[in-house]
């Protein structure tokens, strides 16, 4: 394989080799193809390395955050470095851009998640291509996940009553299957924007034998990377949202962060923001958008109104 079409999969398989090689105890090698077997090539084995960036390392970490332990996630972010320091030994490329990447531990002091703002919301539904529009925009007013949208039917898509129901999302090798957990399984309703987007594409969506809703040319299951560097990544740049270094200023999950701050700025309880995004416990959606439930305007307005029922004769 050359330096141009490698992989983080083969890196990964090229690391497990190397640890079995260096006689580490069978149980630390069977966490490690867990955790690649799991988490890291589902997720973004099918990569290339040349193209894999800090951003990238940074979307697959929230979403390792949201679905799984902070303990879990650090031992996955591990192996991650020590597959591209294998990577970087051999030749394929020439920085580890995960060693950039900090687990920070919870505190009441760490930086809030970077979400979009309304007008870099705005902008890429209005610069998102045709063919893209559709995903961009249920995306962002759904909250669902990349693999969610991935495995989603136009049978769990209810034009009558607005809406969408979340049966089922695309594993690891592009199968159809059940969410990962009984939190998944949930209906979101559609916006306007949303419904009428989705019935003009279904007449334009390419068929296949799955009915999926965002399926690649052929009708089959689009996969997560294809969805990044040829749909996301393009756009982001066409929107200018990229630091100095030309990296992008957020992932495609940030999408998700995008959708979470619209529901928590109608006024919807936590509770059913919850619901909403498939979280297993109301304690993860507090613990990743706590912050955004604030309002420094009202709780100074509602200080006002207890000092005044106090003294008031």
């Amino acid at each position: 394989m050359t330096k141009a079409n490698a992989t983080i999969k083969y890196a990964a398989l090229l690391w497990l080799k190397r640890c079995k090689l260096d006689g580490l105890e069978r149980a630390t090698i069977r966490s490690y193809k867990g955790h690649f077997m799991h988490h890291i090539g589902p997720k973004i084995g099918g990569l290339l390395l040349e193209e894999f960036t800090a951003a990238d390392v940074q979307d697959f970490i929230d979403e390792m955050l949201e679905e799984n332990s902070r303990a879990m996630t650090k031992k996955v972010l591990t192996s991650l470095r020590s597959i591209l320091s294998t990577a970087q030994s051999r030749g394929m490329i020439d920085k580890n851009v995960a060693r950039e990447i900090k687990l920070r531990r919870a505190s009441r002091n760490d930086k809030e998640r970077i979400i979009p703002t309304k007008d870099e919301i705005r902008l890429l539904i209005d610069k998102a291509p045709p063919r893209e529009k559709p995903l961009v925009i249920t995306a962002i007013l759904t909250g669902m996940r990349s693999s969610e949208l991935r495995g989603l039917s136009w049978a769990h898509v209810d034009f009558t009553k607005g809406l969408i129901h979340i049966k089922q999302r695309a594993d690891r090798y592009n199968a159809i299957g059940v969410p990962k957990s009984r939190a998944g399984i949930r209906t979101i309703p559609m916006s306007p924007l949303v419904a009428s987007t989705l019935k003009d594409w279904k007449a334009r969506c390419p068929k296949g034998e799955l009915n999926l809703v965002f399926p690649n040319g052929a009708g089959n299951v689009e996969g997560h990377a294809n969805i990044y560097h040829r749909i996301f990544k393009p756009l982001m740049i066409a929107c200018e949202n990229v630091d100095s270094d030309g990296k992008l200023k957020f992932g495609f999950h940030s999408l998700r962060h995008a959708a979470a701050s619209l529901f928590i700025e109608q006024g919807w309880t936590p509770k059913k923001i919850q619901v909403l995004l498939g979280h297993s416990s109301i304690n993860m959606t507090f613990d990743v958008y706590g912050h955004l439930f604030h309002n420094p305007e009202e709780d100074i307005a509602q200080m006002a109104k207890m000092e005044s029922d106090l003294l008031a004769t």
